[in-house]
């Protein structure tokens, strides 16, 4: 199965790309710069391109099963709502169904799931920006007519979850952490490729 990591060079994007290749996946890694994954694999491609650029992401798309948008902010703003937007139209023209979005903890109907800090202080005004593409970038993958899951994690951490990982809508869930280590996200994101469980859903993930 052919798997494309867009973003495949950010933090979480290169523990996907590893995470997609353990799994057995035939993985194209579209970067600006793919030279900085500095590891070589004999079922790993990489592809220069920008997402910004709608052409280089139908060429990428091609021949495709699934994709994963796991794109970062960016310097040049809307990343994450333009790139989307160049996926799905790449996936549309080339007829790639499956696709797996990286958001945000706080997006959508899942800001009740944040504390004073995070709704307020970080995502309602130091971040106010990157809130607002991310609800973009949503609603464009909502209205795809695509297979689409949607992930939602809290704060990325290198540290391993002190009790449980959580998934899912998180109700009833109380004293969540906040954050989710980068491998857990990156391996949840990598399963939703054959797994069905949050098709046309939005999981939140947090310790």
């Amino acid at each position: 199965m052919k798997v494309i990591v867009f973003g495949a060079t950010g933090s979480l994007g290169r523990n996907i790309t590893e995470q997609a290749l353990e799994a057995g996946y035939e993985v194209t890694a579209f970067a600006r710069r793919p030279e900085a994954l500095d590891f070589e694999h004999s079922r790993m491609r990489k592809v220069s391109g920008d997402i910004f650029d709608a052409e280089q992401v139908r060429q990428a798309l091609k021949g495709q099963d699934a994709a994963i948008v796991a794109v970062g902010a960016g310097a040049r703003g809307q990343v994450r709502s333009i790139g989307t937007a160049n996926v799905i139209a790449g996936m549309k023209a080339e007829g790639v169904r499956r696709l797996i979005a990286l958001s945000t903890l706080g997006a959508g109907d899942s800001r009740g799931k944040l504390n004073f800090f995070w709704r307020y202080i970080m995502f309602g005004l130091l971040l106010r920006r990157a809130m607002a593409d991310h609800e973009q970038q949503e609603a464009w993958v909502r209205s795809s007519d695509l297979d689409w899951t949607i992930i939602r994690p809290a704060a990325f951490s290198d540290e391993p979850c002190e009790s449980k990982f959580h998934h899912g809508s998180l109700e009833g869930v109380v004293d969540l952490a906040l954050r989710v280590p980068r491998r857990d996200v990156a391996r949840f994101m990598v399963k939703q490729v054959e797994d069905s469980s949050y098709l046309l859903a939005a999981p939140a993930l947090s310790c």
